[in-house]
């Protein structure tokens, strides 16, 4: 059961590398935000840009903590010491990607938890012939109930945990391959059912051909920034969950064609979201812009308008607790691995350690809609699921990313030729050489531009007295990220040079 300390685990195929990979990157925000996006800006108009944003943002960012990963054989634990110039601070920034990790598992267990439990009504038939009033009010009500919803955020918690406990092979790849396969199944059958619902022509439409003068209507500018925001989020890169798996497979493909493959899937798994959300709303007449709701409420609603609605309910929970389980698993591993790098723990131990302050850890946001529900750190109305999405989501994400970019292309860090060779190696797609300008300044320069548009986009309404301290933490944890990548004592800039 436990690992061989002395020889990194690996997949045992390809196929298990992309599974399990694409479903870090696939997740809640896939299958509800993006959705949601296109019905608020305008549809397929905002699918191209979103498209072209992937191209130049997510990919080569995914290339970079790929290659980070296989090159140190190492979780974001050690990978820094071990490529890293002596005498660099880069190492530091490893605790922004475990703390990353941890702080997603706060609080995406207590909404996968949800999805488990949504889908166990489901099955039950918990919404046959209600009115949308009630299905409204059961939400409401649910967050009222912090036993129960502890008690499915600790069975997703056990679950996932589990499934670490069995390995990388056996448990990990497994697993997740049969998830995976299930997800991409039940997504085509939904998908299928949605647009030969009577009326769902018009979501078709919309969907799928871009109309730009929607666009115009939003503002070209927030329509722009809203496809970048959600073309880097949507792959997970930042806090090391890609650099793991990076670190766990061979040297026959090149890096940059495995990047494009999971992102294919993971905007596969988006764009087919949409297909059956969309069309399913336009069919029962209801907007597809209704944000978060639209999971949890939103979507029961359509089910009980429709024929066979239990069935298609159940179905759909069922994928969506798969497209969050698949991610949890995931990160799981990220927090296996790094104890098991850095205090050179067995699986089993570890296992059990973070299963034990995850679960911890994970009160706080149950208890954010009840008892703690006074707790507003981001002002009126927020609530602490809302404050830890936007230290993860907002800050270390971003930052991580930074990172990633930097130390694979500046001269004091892993340096370019470190990273082509890596990238490189094995069949497939190379990474251009003439993209090192691009990657070394542009790439760098966008997503601080990210990072710091998201603060003020967040702040900026709430009033100057509000936004000027939340600039000030925010220049604070860029200026750390950007003094560790860029202090470089003589030394070690000379020891980099390629």
């Amino acid at each position: 059961m436990e690992e061989n300390q002395k020889q990194r685990a690996t997949f045992g195929s390809r196929l298990g590398f992309l599974l399990v990979s694409a479903g870090c990157a696939i997740g809640i925000g896939n299958v509800w935000k993006f959705p949601y996006l296109c019905g608020k800006f305008g549809g397929a108009a905002f699918i191209l840009v979103y498209l072209i944003f992937l191209l130049i943002l997510g990919i080569p960012v995914m290339t970079c903590e790929f290659a980070i990963g296989r090159r140190s054989q190492s979780s974001i634990a050690l990978a820094y010491d071990k490529l890293e110039p002596k005498g660099t601070r880069w190492h530091w920034l490893k605790w922004w990607g475990i703390a990353g990790n941890y702080l997603l598992m706060m609080y995406y267990t207590t909404v996968s938890g949800w999805l488990l439990y949504y889908c166990f009504r489901c099955v039950r038939g918990d919404f046959q012939g209600v009115t949308s009033e009630i299905i409204s009010g059961d939400f409401t009500a649910m967050l009222q109930e912090p036993g129960c919803m502890l008690f499915w955020t600790v069975l997703i918690c056990v679950i996932g945990f589990l499934i670490c406990y069995f390995g990388l092979r056996k448990g990990v790849e497994k697993v997740t391959k049969v998830m995976m396969t299930a997800l991409l199944v039940l997504m085509v059958a939904l998908a299928i059912h949605s647009v030969c619902l009577k009326g769902a022509g018009a979501g078709i439409r919309f969907y799928l051909v871009p109309d730009f003068q929607k666009m115009k209507e939003q503002g070209i500018g927030n329509v722009i920034f809203a496809a970048l925001s959600q073309a880097f989020f949507t792959l997970s890169i930042g806090i090391g969950s890609m650099l793991i798996f990076g670190s766990y497979i061979g040297k026959e493909r090149s890096l940059a064609g495995e990047a494009v493959t999971v992102t294919i899937l993971d905007t596969f798994v988006a764009l087919m979201a949409g297909l059956i959300v969309i069309p399913s709303a336009f069919a029962f007449g209801i907007e597809p812009d209704a944000g978060p709701s639209l999971i949890f409420i939103t979507i029961p609603n359509i089910f009980t308008q429709m024929a066979g609605g239990r069935v298609w309910g159940s179905l759909f929970f069922l994928f969506m607790t798969f497209a969050a389980l698949t991610t949890v698993v995931a990160v799981f591993e990220n927090i296996v691995a790094f104890d098991m790098d850095r205090f050179s723990w067995t699986r089993k131990k570890s296992v059990l350690v973070s299963a034990a302050l995850v679960i911890v850890l994970s009160i706080p946001c149950v208890l954010g809609f009840n008892a703690w529900a006074e707790v507003q750190l981001l002002g009126k109305g927020s609530s602490i699921l809302d404050f830890e999405d936007f230290i993860v989501s907002n800050n270390l994400l971003p930052l991580g990313s930074l990172a990633f970019v930097l130390f694979c292309t500046r001269r004091n860090g892993w340096g370019w030729q470190g990273f082509l060779e890596e990238a490189d190696q094995g069949k497939g797609m190379k990474v251009p050489p003439k993209i090192r300008w691009y990657l070394s300044y542009v790439l760098p320069l966008i997503i601080m531009v990210i990072y710091i548009k998201g603060y003020y986009d967040m702040f900026a309404p709430k009033g100057t007295g509000v936004l000027i301290p939340w600039l000030i933490v925010g220049a604070a944890f860029l200026g750390i990220t950007l003094y560790c990548a860029l202090y470089a004592p003589k030394l070690a800039a000379e020891r980099a040079k390629p």
